[in-house]
């Protein structure tokens, strides 16, 4: 019986070639099934996600406050002359850190249009967040070797984290309009800023216990901003809503990246609504993020302390102010925008703006200064809060919600770019307080601007139907 004995044979030598690959196959198979019966399906609403969100905020925020607002700028401010040569060139060394600052935004407004469409195209958000929230809190890290005699490297690192925030922003504020229903923006926006405030206000407390303790370990607090940053951005960012889509990294992935900008910026064209509240954004946040990023240079330079111990006992009690206030600011923004709409919340940020500007032009003493920075907190955290709740309710039913945020986040950027040089060219040729009271020229065109905006689109469909 040849035939059968050799048939026979044969489908054993098969079976025994194919059957460990068969195996692994049948297990693959069994894993994903397993793995998707019990993945949880994320939709609008679910306070997990919501949670993780806000507390990437908790996370972030130590870096605007220590690095940006508090302790680096005292420590730029005390380390540094007061005219430094780099590269060749004579600045005065709070200008050096404003063209710094201004070439970071400059770089970030280059590169998030194309980053974000790429993110959109492969659906992979968590991907972008995840590296440069690493980029960003190993560059705060890296600050500790910040030298005032050659800093070269000590600016590079300031520039890396400034990117690395900047950036993660974009990807960060993209997951509001997926993981919330719209009538909870305003809310879910104005509890993120609350949680920001609150957890930066925390460590830098802790910064200062330790710099108490021993005064030459300043540039400790840049480390530890670095492991605040990165050690709650993990635990915030393993319940973020992972990716969705099958598409993996491959040939071409920046020109489909390009594509799906392109498409995202010719629905923007056509959405007359966003296009003019970009516009008045624009404007307006010249204003707002330049007095916030030069707000510790000015209570330096132009208020009248009677020791340098005064000085940054003060200049620390006004910036734990400003960010304490800032949590009911941005609650009462959110409850104004529900009583009235956002524009109108928007339209009176603007006003009391103007007013800290010209309040500016006459202050000199600390008292004077703490009550200003009072009003600052309280209205930076509602023109924040509802900004990105505005955005995100005028958004479109769309997957693409980065590549959108970009065009926020550009908007924002380029106009920190303008105005950062605008207040380093004047703060050049005449004096701080001159630079401020230009400001009111911003605050005014957004006024102006987000009048424009048609009412039925905005203030009508923006206000929140729920606290």
């Amino acid at each position: 019986m040849p035939p059968p004995i050799m048939a026979t044979s044969k489908i054993l030598s098969f079976t025994r070639a194919e059957f460990r690959a068969k195996v692994q196959r049948q297990i693959k198979v069994a894993a994903f099934k397993i793995c998707t019966t019990f993945q949880p399906v994320i939709g609008k609403g679910d306070s997990r996600t919501m949670r993780a969100w806000t507390m990437y905020d908790w996370a972030n925020s130590a870096y605007s406050l220590v690095i940006t607002t508090a302790i680096f700028p005292l420590y730029y401010e005390s380390a540094m002359p007061e005219k430094i040569v780099f590269w060749g060139m004579s600045f005065v060394s709070t200008a050096l850190i404003n063209y710094t600052g201004a070439l970071g935004f400059l770089l970030v407004s280059a590169m998030l249009p194309l980053l974000s469409g790429i993110a959109d195209y492969t659906n992979n958000k968590r991907r972008f967040l995840t590296f440069f929230c690493a980029l960003g809190s190993t560059s705060c890290a890296a600050l500790w070797f910040f030298n005032p005699d050659e800093p070269g490297a000590g600016l590079l690192f300031y520039l890396l984290a400034l990117i690395g925030f900047w950036s993660s922003l974009v990807f960060y504020n993209a997951y509001l309009p997926e993981i919330a229903p719209p009538e909870m923006h305003n809310k879910l926006s104005a509890r993120g800023f609350s949680m920001g405030y609150l957890g930066s206000s925390i460590l830098l407390l802790l910064c200062l216990g330790v710099y108490f303790i021993d005064p030459g370990s300043i540039k400790l607090s840049f480390v530890l901003t670095g492991i605040w940053w990165f050690g709650f951005a993990l635990l915030s960012l393993r319940n973020f809503p992972a990716s969705s889509d099958k598409r993996r990294l491959e040939s071409h992935l920046i020109s489909k990246g390009y594509r799906e900008l392109r498409q995202v910026w010719q629905e923007l064209k056509t959405a007359l609504h966003l296009k003019r509240f970009l516009q008045a954004f624009f404007i307006y946040s010249m204003g707002v993020q330049t007095v916030m990023l030069v707000a510790v240079y000015f209570g330096t330079k132009e208020i009248s302390w009677s020791s340098d111990s005064e000085k940054q006992t003060g200049l620390i009690i006004s910036i734990l102010a400003i960010q304490l206030i800032a949590i009911p600011g941005a609650h009462f923004s959110a409850w104004v925008s529900k009583q009235y709409g956002n524009i109108r919340s928007l339209m009176l940020s603007n006003v009391l703006w103007m007013s800290v500007c010209i309040v500016a032009l006459v202050i000199s003493s600390p008292l004077h200064f703490y009550l200003t920075a009072g009003v600052v907190g309280f209205i930076m955290g509602g023109i924040q809060s509802a900004s990105r709740a505005t955005y995100a309710r005028l958004l479109p039913e769309t997957r693409d919600t980065a590549s959108y945020f970009s065009f926020y986040e550009v908007a924002e950027k380029i106009g920190i770019v303008i105005g950062l040089f605008i207040f380093a060219i004047l703060e050049e040729a005449g004096n701080m307080r001159i630079s401020v009271v230009s400001l009111i020229v911003f605050f005014a065109m957004g006024i102006i601007l987000l009048l424009r905006i048609p009412s039925k689109k905005s203030i009508e469909t923006i206000r929140t139907s729920a606290p």
